[in-house]
């Protein structure tokens, strides 16, 4: 095992913090500071693992402030920023002309908003896929004839009530 500086061990106590695995901060510890070390080592500086249960008080104590801090500010991080999602799938939607893409991308914003402006992009999708069957390129472009449904109604609350076959509705 390699000896490690001060700074590289604060870097992989922290990218530990993080959430990053042995082997991303390994690979991480290689591209920073041109060091090979074996993600078993980089285990040594996770307190919250038994292989760390040796790290010094210094480094615990960085451990769990950048732990907090990573778990307290994930609003930080662009992704998890509903806003920004959102607007970087509104940027996909401008820059394409796939209408299938466009649908994906409608319906990536409706999971987003939880409900929120949904009959609206539910809107948009119908519109989108009724443009499709027009063009010819869409589920049922083959037969867009309208098909005749008929639905019977029985009351249900008398004895005698059973469902009754009506040849109208068999030939669909």
């Amino acid at each position: 095992m390699a000896a490690l500086k001060e700074p590289v061990k604060i870097f992989i106590v922290q990218s530990l913090a993080c959430m990053e695995t042995p082997q991303q901060v390994a690979d991480a510890v290689k591209q920073e500071f041109n060091i090979e070390i074996e993600r078993q080592q980089v285990a040594l500086y996770d307190p919250t693992k038994a292989t760390g249960k040796n790290l010094s008080k210094k480094l615990k104590a960085l451990f769990e402030k950048t732990r907090e801090d990573f778990r307290n500010n994930v609003f930080d991080i662009p992704l998890a920023n509903k806003s920004f999602r959102i607007n970087e799938l509104q940027k996909m939607y401008d820059t394409t002309k796939n209408k299938v893409t466009k649908q994906n991308i409608i319906k990536q914003v409706k999971d987003e908003m939880h409900g929120h402006s949904a009959q609206l992009l539910d809107l948009e999708l119908k519109q989108l896929e009724i443009e499709k069957i027009r063009n010819g390129d869409g589920e049922g472009a083959e037969d867009p004839t309208p098909v005749k449904v008929t639905i019977q109604v029985v009351d249900a609350s008398k004895k005698d009530a059973e469902y009754q076959s009506d040849t109208e509705c068999a030939s669909g």
